[in-house]
């Protein structure tokens, strides 16, 4: 309550001072405009010029309405014009949009699918590599074994009573299981 009464009499004590201080430009200018230069300095500012030249010294009143009539007329039309283009344009702009929004959405499951099958395509690639190890591995075990199977076979045919070949004959055998 008192903060606003000391806010009132601070306005009203510097109320005269400022309409005081307010009023000394608009005589000052006032004075400026007066003196005889000022006039030419006005005539040839180009904002002046703008106005003088737009408006004609001899038209009369009717000569002027028509002439702002197919001037409102005019640019009437090329607002017309304009508010279809904007409304095309919009419209242009709206399924723009939703086209991005769809092929965002493909973009999406497409990166997703991607990243999925590339995962996948490096499982195999570790299930291969594993997977040769493995054969690899057993070469020499699957060597060992079909020599095991002719050396037997060899047992069983001299047992039954045929004849074994010479021993270059077992060598060429045992290289022919060497190369695959």
């Amino acid at each position: 309550m008192q903060s606003d009464k000391k806010t009132i009499l601070s306005l009203i004590l510097l109320l005269p001072a400022l309409l005081l201080s307010g009023c000394q430009p608009v005589q000052q200018s006032a004075q400026v405009t007066s003196q005889p230069g000022s006039l030419e300095i006005q005539q040839s500012d180009p904002v002046a010029k703008r106005f003088q030249e737009s408006a004609p010294q001899n038209t009369t009143a009717v000569e002027s309405a028509i002439e702002l009539s197919d001037k409102y007329a005019r640019l009437s039309e090329e607002a017309a014009l304009l508010r279809l283009q904007n409304r095309d344009t919009v419209m242009k702009n709206q399924q723009f949009g939703n086209q991005v929004v769809d092929l965002q959405a493909q973009l999406d499951q497409t990166q997703k699918e991607l990243t999925e099958a590339n995962d996948i395509l490096i499982e195999m690639r570790i299930e291969l590599n594993n997977w040769k190890m493995d054969i690899l591995g057993f070469r020499d075990e699957m060597r060992d074994a079909e020599t095991a199977q002719l050396e037997a076979l060899v047992k069983i045919l001299q047992a039954l009573g045929g004849e074994v070949g010479t021993e270059p004959d077992k060598m060429r055998i045992q290289a022919q299981l060497s190369n695959p």
